[in-house]
């Protein structure tokens, strides 16, 4: 029995509106209220609906994350306002330094501190409440078009929420949740492919991919930053930016603070230098902005950083521990790979007792020996790696593999 069109198109309306509201709460808010089987229901009715009738299919359609064939390279796409670089401030007198700059100009709106995650920059046009474009950062002024490989990253709406301009263009950063980040390692470890250094290192090579359905499979996420037009919102300092963004039903991390002057901004540096251990995606450092937008066009920037922003950089933590035996693990395809069985050790928030070796020629390279002290740190501050042995600690009873 045929069914009634204007009944078909009501139903597919529900089920987009029901999918994106139930995404929402999944992947950005982290409260989902269906169970997966359910959802999946859902999803398998509208992807159904929109086969046996093509002309309800829309951009917006959540079952158009994921469609369409490889692309053959990337269109380059001239950024409408440049994504400059930002200063580095390597220790706290450099972060100090700044701050005793821009007093002046923090006035009551105080600074805006963020943490600073460890991905890729990209630029989002939405046209309409719709996602239209995704730009990569590139060289600042030019990047590459890698909208059908945005459109596969679960936690960006597909369409915005509550009342937006007809154009709108935002930024963020895409990144690997550190278990994501791990699984991938892992599975690349099996395949006997090359390891990714860090989160950054594999988000963008994840976002670079030709095959949308490949980077699918990576389960990249994003978070959002900033809005860049501000005026389209009468907006006057980025925390008011944030809030905007998450009005707009965009992801955005939620571990930043206003503070009101430079000594809350050093005590905010020092609480997020352990406590970002818990978060689930890597973070290796803190953005530090002048909280007024008015602030921002009167500093100005050099050709490649703001002055009213700068990027505090946690260093890498390194700890030594005994390796006390070498094993070998076999992967699902059969390849070896040695592991460094360490005594237990607190490293970046965790207890590390393994480390991968990743193959003979690393272990030889780095001439660790069983029974050797070894400096360990995490990559990414996620994957435990070792550094090379104590060569000074060595007492002549280590035993090469």
């Amino acid at each position: 029995m045929r069914r009634d069109p204007e009944e078909v198109r009501s139903r597919v309306v529900f089920l987009r509106e029901e999918i994106l509201r139930h995404e929402h709460l999944y992947y950005v808010l982290d409260t989902p209220e269906i169970p997966d089987d359910q959802y999946d229901g859902l999803f398998a009715e509208l992807r159904r609906l929109e086969e046996e009738h093509p002309s309800l299919r829309s951009p917006d359609s959540p079952t158009q994350r994921v469609g369409g064939k490889a692309a053959e390279g990337f269109a380059k796409v001239r950024l409408s306002v440049p994504m400059l670089s930002l200063d580095n401030a390597l220790d706290t007198e450099e972060l100090s330094a700044f701050l005793t700059r821009t007093a002046p100009f923090a006035g009551e709106h105080g600074y805006l501190c963020e943490l600073k995650i460890d991905g890729l920059a990209v630029s989002l046009v939405y046209e309409d409440g719709v996602f239209a474009q995704g730009t990569t950062r590139g060289d600042g002024r030019t990047g590459e078009d890698v909208t059908a490989n945005i459109r596969t990253i679960r936690n960006l709406p597909l369409r915005l929420s509550g009342a937006f301009p007809p154009k709108m263009e935002v930024r963020g950063e895409v990144l690997l949740q550190r278990q994501h980040f791990a699984d991938l390692n892992v599975e690349r470890e099996e395949r006997g492919e090359p390891l990714f250094a860090n989160p950054r290192n594999a988000a963008a090579g994840s976002l670079r991919q030709l095959d949308p359905a490949v980077v699918a499979e990576r389960r990249l996420s994003i978070f959002l930053y900033t809005v860049v037009d501000p005026v389209l919102f009468d907006l006057k300092t980025q925390e008011e930016a944030l809030r905007k963004l998450a009005v707009l039903g965009l992801p955005v991390q939620p571990a930043w603070r206003r503070c009101a002057a430079p000594e809350d901004v050093l005590a905010f540096v020092e609480e997020q230098r352990e406590g970002r251990f818990s978060l689930p995606y890597a973070t290796d450092g803190v953005v530090v902005k002048l909280n007024s937008i008015a602030a921002w066009d009167e500093l100005g920037a050099t050709s490649h950083a703001p002055r009213w922003a700068i990027a505090f950089k946690y260093p890498p933590e390194e700890k030594s521990t005994r390796l006390e035996d070498i094993i070998v693990s076999v992967g699902r395809t059969g390849a070896l790979t040695p592991v460094a069985v360490l005594s237990p050790v607190a490293l970046s928030g965790s207890v590390v007792r393994r480390a991968s070796l990743h193959n003979e020629d690393e272990l030889r390279r780095k001439d660790v020996r069983i029974g050797d002290m070894v400096r360990v740190r995490k990559a990414g501050e996620i994957i435990p790696e070792i550094l090379g042995p104590v060569l000074d600690a060595r007492t002549g009873e280590e035993r090469e593999f």
